[in-house]
């Protein structure tokens, strides 16, 4: 299956601390909320429990250079949220790539259950 998700906010903006109490911010709220809306709107099949393989395309918002690893735990994470999969210990094939720059960025999802 294929997804075209929201650009993901990076690691650095998705969680806060308050004290010894760390939750996910705003913008991370947003986003899975985001995520959840797409996967509901567009129909995707919950995978369950499967063994999976994903391949990420980031299509960053412009040109400047960026980690493209921040992106990850929030993408994971609020598909796990979002119930396509169980828990994101079931990913056992992980690439993410950077696209071309898009108006408003985007992350292009490809999930594939694999045999174990």
């Amino acid at each position: 299956m294929i997804l075209t998700l929201p650009y993901p906010p990076s690691v650095n903006t998705y969680w806060r601390a308050n004290g010894k109490r760390r939750f996910i911010s705003k913008a991370g709220m947003a986003f899975k909320e985001a995520v959840q809306a797409y996967v509901i709107d567009q129909k995707i099949p919950k995978l369950g429990t499967a063994r999976l393989r994903m391949d990420i395309i980031i299509c960053p918002r412009s040109r400047r250079i960026f980690d493209i690893d921040n992106l990850l735990k929030a993408i994971l994470d609020a598909l796990m949220d979002a119930g396509v999969y169980e828990d994101d210990s079931q990913v056992d094939d992980l690439h993410i790539v950077r696209g071309k720059a898009c108006k408003g960025g985007a992350a292009v999802v490809v999930i594939e259950e694999i045999n174990k």
